[in-house]
């Protein structure tokens, strides 16, 4: 058993369940494994690939992990950066951002975008990606994405620790206004085919998976579970 915790070792009380072996301890501070296995935890993860154009027009692309959506009255999503990089600065300019879908046919392209390119470099040209007109923001999309939220910047938060200092990570959190799906990936139905696009998420290390249909399953809530509790 694998324990990490910011202030140390925890002991596991006698409520906790019984699993054999040895319980082990990943300390912060002694870094007791040789990497840190939080990405590897908080996994898989999906990606927001985030375009945004500065005030002057300059475009930038680049994948964030620390990606999610927080509402969906109405849609929200945010990403989260280490450093005020150029996505998040263009986001807050430009006061607009898209999230394209980044999938298994375009993760090449997905990963040649990190390259850390010189401010007004398009991301876009160096792998090799075009781009596509979006519906309601400026920022363009990747064109061969299957699926891209198009977004409003709503505000950006830096994550301060709990023991105060400066904020290493800032929270960019957008309304969505506009979603393009192809509609090769929308069923008879009318529901959206995940598993078809084949998207990439983040794991630790450099792992990468795919969410692939045949992993699919479906499960039915309680009834009225997910409801706001009665007052």
């Amino acid at each position: 058993m694998l324990y990490w915790t910011a202030d140390g070792p925890r002991r596991r009380t006698a409520r906790s369940k019984s699993i054999p072996g040895p319980p082990m301890h990943y300390d912060a501070e002694t870094r007791t494994l040789k990497h840190n296995p939080f990405k590897a935890l908080v996994a898989p993860r999906p990606i927001g690939w985030v375009s945004a154009l500065s005030a002057s027009g300059q475009l930038n692309l680049s994948p964030y992990s620390f990606f999610n959506g927080v509402g969906d009255s109405p849609e929200m999503v945010m990403f989260s950066s280490f450093g005020r990089k150029d996505a998040l600065t263009f986001a807050e300019e430009g006061g607009e951002f898209v999230c394209s879908l980044a999938t298994f046919d375009l993760k090449d392209g997905m990963n040649q975008s990190s390259a850390p390119l010189p401010r007004g470099e398009s991301e876009f040209d160096f792998a090799g990606l075009a781009t596509a007109p979006s519906r309601k923001v400026r920022p363009p999309r990747v064109a061969d994405a299957p699926a891209a939220l198009e977004c409003q910047w709503l505000q950006t938060i830096p994550l301060v620790p709990a023991g105060g200092g400066e904020a290493a990570y800032f929270m960019v959190i957008g309304q969505v206004v506009s979603m393009y799906i192809d509609d090769r990936f929308v069923t008879p139905e009318g529901r959206v085919d995940t598993g078809a696009m084949r998207p990439i998420m983040r794991g630790g290390y450099f792992d990468y998976f795919t969410v692939e249909s045949e992993n699919r399953f479906e499960m039915r809530r309680p009834a009225g579970g997910g409801d706001m509790p009665k007052r």
